[in-house]
């Protein structure tokens, strides 16, 4: 073979190696395997001993990230995990000017590639102090330098890659050679823009991250009644999810999550009830049966005020019309002490303790048709909308007598067709929907039979997890995120497929929605800032989740593993209160 094949087999080698470098780099998803490939692969490119791998920190320094030195066997960062203990390198002076004596940090500045043959020879132009100390400290000789900008592909320097003397043949150190330097420029562009393409990543990865826990940080301080709900949820199901993975036991053996599973897993944790920014506060806080905006009670209080006026009025004017004192005032004192007895009958079934029997509904409905004279028109100093409603019916002449409490045709808020979503809907939704969107009748209300919340408010509350699920499926999440709405939308399923909104059985459920529901159920249980209970302890916690199993509302085998594992232990250690923490048999639910 003459010499002109040689050469240009040589170069055609060369330019094979630099392609499947580029091909490589372009490949690593890991960014610190990525780091260290680059500089692993220019030490073996133009046969350096050591080497370093910059990335430029805000235009103001440089940070070391990868540092290799194989005649002292020195590894720091990439994929050994160690620290790095170096001092990062300043590209500003206390001055405020260019550090322009430091090699790497006068090529991060400048963009210009620096070859010192000898730094021990050219340290009158160079700053080597760092390299001198180093070398004392370690019997090392540093001597010949190349250190080459990484630039990306906008022409900004992220980084510095510095290589350290190159060896010949015979292992001799050598200045690195001319001819080399453009094919190092060439893998340091590639270099950049692999290191670029991961840092964007990375930078969009966070803004994803933050916007997501904004997000739920946003809706658990919207309401008291949610909490920390939104933040403590992802803890518990991800804590049940790396137990499931450990668990070498049926029906989880098989079970594992990849990085990009555990992002997807992440992903959908933190959005698992972002369609409660949908659901109005004053539903979601509904503390009492006719508060809305604000406590209706106190309207139906002045109505019996204005009624006990009326009684001591009539009671007056019997006296100035001659009538028996005594009759008159026996009559008086009856009629107060009805209505005082009446209202806290009604005040007690607004707070919604106890639940309404037949007799309870009798009496309110009773209490309800007394009437008292209204004088003032209804229609003046109203919103639009609750014009609109009042005006179904003709407004009648004053002054004119009304219903202590009513069920108006006003208080009926109609369902528009942006509400309505039809049972062939495209998400596959089951759950029945009321025919109206609100009912703000008095008697309905307080007629409630259990708890604050009538039938629509319930499917307003209940609707967040649709709302969570349109929104979820309507984003363009890439491949390995698909299943971000699967997991989010199912934590109110149950096993035996009467939950919601879905009605999913357990077999049509992946495991981590099933850990989700789990996680959801008892951080409601055990948390301790909700202002409508008090905290259960774990031990409570755990038995209303055991009778949950026995009705297959959640998994059992999941169940079963979220405590023989010791996560719900875990879980109490670092949420809940020390006087929540007390001792569970385990042996009756394990069986």
């Amino acid at each position: 073979m003459d010499t002109t094949q040689s050469a240009s087999s040589s170069a055609d080698n060369t330019y094979r190696q630099l392609i499947d470098i580029g091909i490589a780099l372009s490949v690593e998803r890991d960014s610190a395997k990525l780091m260290e490939r680059i500089l692993l692969e220019a030490k073996a490119f133009t046969n350096a001993d050591a080497g370093t791998l910059y990335l430029n920190h805000e235009d103001q320094e440089l940070t070391f990230q990868i540092v290799r030195n194989d005649t002292l066997n020195i590894a720091y960062g990439g994929t050994t995990g160690a620290e790095i203990k170096f001092k990062p390198v300043r590209l500003v002076t206390d001055l405020g000017t260019p550090n322009l004596n430091n090699v790497a940090s006068y090529s991060a500045i400048t963009g210009k590639v620096i070859n010192v043959p000898d730094a021990y020879s050219d340290e009158d132009e160079w700053d080597f102090s760092g390299t001198k100390r180093f070398d004392d400290s370690t019997g090392y000789h540093s001597k010949s330098f190349l250190t080459v900008p990484l630039k990306n592909h906008e022409g900004l320097v992220i980084g510095v890659m510095q290589l350290i003397n190159a060896k010949d043949a015979e292992g001799n150190v050598v200045a690195f050679h001319e001819t080399i330097v453009p094919l190092v420029e060439a893998l340091a562009s590639q270099a950049a823009v692999s290191i670029d393409n991961h840092m964007l990543i990375e930078a969009q990865r966070r803004l994803l991250d933050s916007f997501i826990e904004l997000i739920a940080a946003a809706i658990d301080a919207k309401s008291p009644y949610t909490g920390g709900h939104c933040q403590r949820v992802p803890e518990l199901t991800k804590m049940l999810t790396r137990a499931v993975c450990d668990s070498e036991q049926e029906p989880f053996r098989d079970f594992s999550l990849d990085d990009d599973g555990w992002y997807e897993l992440h992903i959908a944790c933190w959005l698992h009830d972002c369609g409660k920014v949908t659901t109005p506060e004053y539903v979601v806080d509904k503390a009492t049966k006719l508060e809305t905006i604000y406590d209706r009670i106190h309207e139906v209080r002045m109505r019996f005020e204005v009624l006990k006026r009326d009684a001591e009025i009539a009671y007056l004017k019997g006296r100035v019309e001659g009538g028996d004192d005594a009759v008159l005032r026996a009559a008086y004192h009856a009629e107060l002490a009805a209505l005082d007895d009446d209202f806290a009958f009604i005040a007690e079934c607004n707070v919604g303790g106890e639940f309404m029997a037949p007799p309870k509904i009798e009496r309110l409905k009773k209490i309800a048709e007394r009437t008292w004279t209204r004088t003032l028109s209804d229609r003046v100093g109203i919103s639009h909308a609750e014009k609109t409603r009042r005006e179904r019916e003709p407004e009648k002449a004053l002054p004119v007598r009304e219903k202590l409490l009513e069920d108006r045709s006003d208080h009926v808020i109609e369902r528009e067709a942006v509400d309505i979503i039809s049972p062939e809907n495209k998400w596959g939704f089951k759950l029945k929907m009321p025919e109206r969107k609100y009912n703000l009748g008095e008697v309905y209300n307080l007629g409630i039979g259990r708890g604050t919340l009538n039938d629509e408010e319930r499917y307003k509350i209940n609707d967040h997890i649709m709302q969570t699920i349109i929104m979820l499926e309507g984003l363009p999440f890439p491949r390995h995120l698909r299943r971000v709405a699967e997991y989010a939308g199912g934590h109110h399923e149950k096993m035996d497929g009467s939950g919601y909104p879905r009605g999913l059985k357990r077999d049509d459920m992946s495991i981590p929605a099933r850990v989700m529901a789990i996680a959801d159920i008892f951080e409601a249980l055990t948390a301790a800032d909700r202002p409508y209970k008090p905290a259960k302890k774990l031990s409570e916690s755990i038995k209303i989740m055991g009778f949950m199993v026995k009705d297959k509302h959640i998994d059992p085998d999941l169940f079963k593993l979220f405590l023989s594992s010791g996560v719900y232990r875990e879980y109490a250690a670092k949420f809940l209160s020390a006087e929540q923490i007390d001792e569970v048999d385990l042996a009756q639910y394990l069986a």
